[in-house]
């Protein structure tokens, strides 16, 4: 994998994990969601800054976006599409 495609996979599998939104993990991070769509499917080269933003908003170091998978690791699946209803208070 080049550096391209480790930050793509990590950045959805840390998402997945925190069951974080695309809109969500963007709103966070101060970035729009359109981007972190084009970064996952590896169209976007991120500069170090947004980087770091990714990574503090998942709560990890710049360096696990770059971590390679395991041999037993599996390609992240997706979260439950649509859009969550609004809570009415």
């Amino acid at each position: 994998m080049d550096s391209r495609e480790l930050v793509a996979w990590n950045m959805r599998r840390l998402r997945v994990d925190r069951k974080l939104s695309q809109d969500k993990l963007a709103e966070l991070a101060g970035v729009d969601r359109t981007y972190v769509s084009r970064l996952e499917r590896m169209m976007e080269n991120p500069s170090i800054g947004i980087l770091d933003k990714v990574a503090v908003t998942l709560g990890v170091s710049i360096a696990e976006l770059f971590a390679p998978p395991s041999a037993e690791d599996q390609k992240p699946k997706p979260l439950k599409a649509g859009r969550r209803p609004k809570v009415v208070e």
